[in-house]
C-alpha cells in the first residue's frame, strides 16, 4: 500500500470532520468556561456509567493486540482496568476544574504613540492528534482541547479501535449533554493508516498535528505534514549520579525512574555515575536485584559481572522495558556531553547534595524538562499540576514539556486607541 498517498473516500471523510470541526471551533471559541467544565462532568459520569462496556471493548483490543504480537511495553500502555476507567473519569473532572486559559490577558502596555495593547490568550482552532495504544488519550487529549476552546480530531492505533470507540462515546455524551456540538471532539472511525496521510495534508482544515507515539509515527508525521506539529520524540531519559550524591537517595531515584513503570516515556533509560561515586556497584546491584537488565560499558561490566556489554545502539534505544544502559562517566562535563549526544530533550536529571553541581547540570542540559535529586518518572502534566497533558513537548517552540491548557492556545494582540492616527 502506497501511504503517501490516502485513497480518495479516506481523503473526502478527513475533509469533512475538518470542516466540521472548524465550525465546532469557532462556536468553541465563545463558549463560556461553565459550559466547558458542565460537558467534561457530564463525560466524566458517562464514563463510570459505561465501564462494564469501555472493559468489555478493551479486553477485545487486548486479545487481538497479544496474537497480533503487540510488544509487552504496548499492551501495558493499551491495558484498562477499573482503577484506570476511574482515573481517566477523575481526569476529566479534574480538567474541568482548571481555570480556564481563553481570555486570559499576558501582558498590556502603552507605548508612547498612545496605543493601549494587550495580549491575550485564544485557541489554537482544530488539534488534530495522531495516537498509539494509550486509550486514556481519547479522553484526555479530546479533554483538553475542549477546555483550551479548540476542536479535536483524534485518530488512535488500530490495536486501540475498539476502546477508544468506547471512550469517545462517552465524550459525545457529555458535550450533547452540555448543549454543544459532538463535532468538537471528534474520533476517526477507520484503522486504514492512509487517514494520518490525509491529516497531515489537511492544510487549512487542521491547524496543528500532536502525534504521540513510537519513533517512527512521529518521524513520519514531522516529514509529511503540511501543517504545523507539536512533537513528542521518545523519552531517551537520563539520571545522572553525580560524586557527591547521596548512595541512599541515589539508589532510591534510579530504581524508582527505571521500574516503576518501565512503558512510560519517563522512564530512566540511561543511568550515567560519576567514577568518583563510591557506591556505583551498589546501584547496579539494586537494579539487577530489582529486575533490571544492565548493558554496560567496560567499567560498568567490571563492577558486576551481570552487566552486559553495551552496543553502540543500547545508548539510542527507548527501551521501555526493564532494561537500561549505564555508563561510568568522567566528570559532570562527560555526563553532560553523553546526554548531549544521545538524549532525545525530554527529561534528564542529578542526583547530588552539592548545590553549584547541581546549578551547573540543570543550566547546562538542554532538555524540556530538567531535574535535581527526582525521578524522571514525575516527567507527567498531572504531577506538575497541569491535570492530564497531551504529551510532553520536546521541541523548542510554542510549548515545552507537559502541555496542557495553555499550550493548547496562541495569543492575538489587541489595540484600543482614541482616534489615533500613524504620523
Amino acid at each position: 500500500m502506497n501511504e503517501q498517498r490516502a485513497i480518495p473516500d479516506v481523503e473526502a471523510m478527513i475533509a469533512d470532520m475538518g470542516k466540521r470541526a472548524r465550525v465546532a471551533a469557532q462556536s468553541l471559541a465563545q463558549t463560556d468556561t461553565a459550559t466547558k467544565s458542565a460537558a467534561l462532568r457530564h463525560a466524566a459520569t458517562a464514563l463510570r456509567s459505561a465501564e462494564d462496556i469501555i472493559l468489555a471493548a478493551n479486553a477485545e483490543d487486548m486479545t487481538r493486540s497479544e496474537t497480533n504480537g503487540l510488544s509487552p511495553a504496548m499492551l501495558d500502555r493499551l491495558k484498562l482496568d477499573p482503577e484506570q476507567v476511574e482515573g481517566i473519569a477523575s481526569a476529566l473532572e479534574a480538567v474541568a476544574e482548571l481555570d480556564d486559559p481563553v481570555g486570559e490577558i499576558i501582558d498590556s502596555r502603552t507605548p508612547p504613540n498612545g496605543l493601549e495593547l494587550s495580549r491575550v490568550r485564544i485557541p489554537l482552532g482544530v488539534v488534530g492528534i495522531i495516537y498509539e495504544s494509550r486509550p486514556n488519550v481519547t479522553a484526555d487529549a479530546g479533554a483538553l482541547c475542549l477546555m483550551a476552546g479548540n476542536a479535536a480530531i483524534l485518530r488512535g492505533g488500530s490495536e486501540a479501535i475498539q476502546s477508544n470507540t468506547a471512550i469517545h462515546a462517552c465524550m459525545e455524551q457529555g458535550l450533547v449533554a452540555a448543549g454543544l456540538s459532538k463535532d468538537a471532539v471528534q474520533l476517526v472511525p477507520t484503522t486504514d493508516r492512509t487517514a494520518v496521510g490525509a491529516m497531515l495534508g489537511a492544510a487549512g482544515l487542521i491547524d496543528i498535528i500532536v502525534p504521540r507515539g513510537g519513533k517512527g509515527l512521529v518521524a513520519r508525521v514531522q516529514a509529511e505534514a503540511r501543517v504545523p506539529v507539536l512533537a513528542h520524540l521518545d523519552g531517551l531519559c537520563h539520571t545522572y549520579i553525580h560524586a557527591d550524591a547521596r548512595p541512599d537517595m541515589a539508589r532510591n531515584i534510579v530504581v524508582n525512574a527505571k521500574l516503576r513503570r518501565t512503558g512510560i516515556c519517563g522512564a530512566m533509560e540511561t543511568v550515567l555515575i560519576d567514577k568518583a561515586f563510591p557506591e556505583a556497584a551498589m546501584l547496579l546491584g539494586a537494579l539487577i536485584d530489582g529486575g533490571c537488565e544492565l548493558r554496560g560499558d567496560d567499567a560498568a561490566q567490571d563492577l558486576d559481572s551481570r552487566v552486559q556489554a553495551a552496543s553502540n545502539e543500547d545508548w539510542d534505544t527507548e527501551y521501555l522495558d526493564a532494561i537500561a544502559s549505564v555508563a561510568i562517566v568522567d566528570g559532570m562535563d562527560a555526563a553532560i556531553a553523553h546526554i548531549t549526544r544521545h538524549g532525545s530533550g525530554h527529561t534528564d536529571a542529578i542526583v547530588t547534595d552539592d548545590e553549584a553541581a547541581a546549578a551547573h547540570f540543570l543550566n547546562s542540559v538542554d532538555s524540556a524538562i530538567v531535574m535535581h535529586n527526582a525521578s524522571s518518572q514525575f516527567a507527567d502534566g498531572g504531577e506538575f499540576g497541569l491535570g492530564a497533558e497531551i504529551g510532553i513537548s520536546t521541541g523548542r517552540l510554542h510549548a515545552r514539556g507537559p502541555v496542557a491548557l495553555e499550550g493548547l492556545t496562541t495569543y492575538k494582540w489587541i489595540a484600543r486607541g482614541s482616534g489615533t492616527i500613524r504620523p
